[in-house]
C-alpha cells in the first residue's frame, strides 16, 4: 500500500451515516492492542480556540524536551497534518504501513468504524510506535461521543470558548453544546474551562464536580498586551513578562493564557515547564489560517473563522490591526452556518466583498451569498473561480491602500494559497 492508496482507502469509509457512540473505535482500537493506553494525553475540546492551543502547547512541550504527539482536525494542506510526531507529519509510508496494518482489524468489526474513526486508530498507532510520551489530542466534533473520547484519564481535559456551531448534532443551546464538550470530563482527573459565557461555565463545573474532577478556570485579570503588530504580540501573564507570541488576531493572547494555565495544573502530574523553554515554545509557535498575514503589499490576511464567534473575533482583530481603516472581504461560507448574523458582525469593517464558489457541497453558492451581502449593504461582487475574485481584490486593494481579508471557511485559505503558489 502507497501513502495514496492509505489516503484513499481511508476515505471510503463514511463520514457521516453511522449511529454516534464509541463502541467501533473502542473495538477497532481493542483489536489492536489498545495504543492510546500507551500514551498519556491532554485533551482539548471547544467551538474555537482549539487548535491554537494545542499548537502552543505542542510548541512548549517539544521545547522543554518531551517526545510529542499532536492530533488535530481538519488538515489543510497536507492529509497527514492531522497526525504529528516531535514537531513533523506522521510520513507517507508511515502511513501506508500503519493503515496496512489496521485495515483488516476495521475491516473484521461487526459494524465498519467510520473515516474519523480510522484516522483516530491511525494517529494512536503512529504515536504507541513512535515512543510518544505526550499527546496533545483535539476533539474532532463536540466531545462526548467523539472518537478521541476513548481515551480513559488524561492529564487534564481542556476546553475553550463555547458557541453556536454543529447544533444538528450538538444541541441548539449553549448548555446543551456545553454539556456535549464536558463529556471529555473524567472521573477526578482536572479540567480547565477557558471560555467566556457563564452559563456554559457552570454546567461545565456541575459535570465536573459529579466526576470528582478538579475544575480550573482562567484568570482574565491575569493578563495584559503590551504590544500588538503584524510582526506579533507582546503580553504578560501573572509573573511572566514580555511574552512573545508570533501569531495574529486579538484573540491568540488569551488563548496562550489557557496554554500557561494548563501548563501549571499538569506541573502537579510531574510535566515540568521551565521559563525558557515556555518562552521559546511560544516564539515558535506556527498555526495556519488564524489571521495569518500572507502578503503585505498589499496586507493580505486569512482567517478561517466560519461560525459567529470566529467572525466577532475576526472583527474585532481588524478593528486591532487598523483602527483607522475598513477592508475588502474575500469570502465564502458554508450554507449551514448563521451568515446572517455573520454579515451583520462584517458591516461596520467591509467596504466591498467577493465571494466565491468553492466546489463544495455544503458550500453557499457565490451569487446566493453576494446577494446577502449587498442586502445587508455590504456592496458585493461574485465570482466562478478564487484566483479570478482574489487577483481582483488585491488591484483593488493596492489601488486604495486598502487591506484585504479572506474569511469564512478553511477550505477558502487552501484555495487562496493555491492561487497565490500558482501567480
Amino acid at each position: 500500500m502507497t501513502c495514496q492508496e492509505a489516503i484513499q482507502y481511508i476515505h471510503s469509509f463514511p463520514w457521516h451515516g453511522t449511529k454516534p457512540g464509541l463502541e467501533r473505535i473502542t473495538a477497532l482500537l481493542a483489536s489492536i492492542g489498545d495504543p492510546q493506553k500507551a500514551v498519556r494525553c491532554i485533551h482539548v475540546a471547544g467551538t474555537n480556540g482549539k487548535g491554537s492551543v494545542c499548537a502552543m502547547l505542542d510548541s512548549i512541550l517539544r521545547a522543554e524536551g518531551y517526545r510529542v504527539g499532536l492530533f488535530t482536525s481538519p488538515y489543510i494542506r497536507n492529509f497527514r497534518e492531522r497526525i504529528r510526531a516531535d514537531g513533523e507529519m506522521i510520513g507517507e509510508d508511515e502511513l501506508a504501513e500503519i493503515t496496512a496494518f489496521i485495515k483488516p482489524f476495521a475491516e473484521a468489526l461487526d459494524e465498519k468504524p467510520n473515516v474519523f474513526e480510522l484516522i483516530t486508530a491511525i494517529g494512536f498507532e503512529c504515536f504507541r510506535r513512535r515512543g510518544i510520551e505526550l499527546v496533545v489530542l483535539e476533539v474532532g466534533l463536540g466531545g462526548r461521543l467523539d472518537p478521541t473520547n476513548v481515551i480513559e484519564s488524561p492529564l487534564l481535559s481542556i476546553i475553550t470558548d463555547i458557541d453556536f456551531d454543529h447544533t444538528a448534532q450538538l444541541g441548539n443551546t449553549i448548555q446543551a453544546i456545553a454539556a456535549e464538550k464536558a463529556g471529555i470530563i473524567k472521573e477526578g482527573r482536572p479540567c480547565l474551562f477557558g471560555g467566556r459565557d457563564s452559563s456554559a461555565c457552570r454546567t461545565i463545573r456541575s459535570i465536573a464536580a459529579l466526576r470528582h474532577a478538579p475544575f480550573h478556570t482562567v484568570d482574565r485579570s491575569d493578563y495584559r498586551v503590551t504590544e500588538m503588530t503584524l510582526d506579533g504580540t507582546v503580553f504578560d501573564f501573572q509573573h511572566y513578562i514580555g511574552l512573545k507570541l508570533p501569531l495574529l488576531g486579538s484573540y491568540q493572547p488569551f488563548n496562550a493564557a489557557i496554554v500557561l494555565t494548563a501548563l501549571g495544573i499538569i506541573e502537579q502530574e510531574g510535566i515540568c515547564g521551565k521559563e525558557e523553554s515556555l518562552r521559546r515554545g511560544l516564539e515558535s509557535v506556527r498555526w495556519p489560517a488564524r489571521f495569518e498575514l500572507l502578503s503585505r503589499d498589499p496586507i493580505v490576511i486569512c482567517d478561517g473563522g466560519h461560525n459567529p464567534q470566529g467572525i466577532a473575533a475576526a472583527v474585532k482583530s481588524v478593528q486591532t490591526y487598523f483602527p483607522e481603516q475598513k477592508v475588502r472581504i474575500l469570502t465564502a461560507v458554508m450554507e449551514d452556518k448563521n451568515y446572517d448574523e455573520m454579515i451583520e458582525m462584517l458591516r461596520p469593517v467591509a467596504t466591498a466583498a467577493y465571494t466565491v464558489d468553492l466546489g463544495n457541497p455544503r458550500a453557499l453558492s457565490a451569487d446566493t451569498y453576494a446577494k446577502y451581502l449587498n442586502s445587508h449593504k455590504i456592496p458585493a461582487q461574485a465570482f466562478g473561480s478564487v484566483a479570478n475574485a482574489l487577483f481582483t481584490a488585491i488591484d483593488d486593494c493596492k489601488r486604495e491602500g486598502t487591506p484585504l481579508l479572506c474569511l469564512g471557511s478553511l477550505y477558502l485559505y487552501n484555495s487562496v494559497l493555491d492561487a497565490l503558489e500558482n501567480k
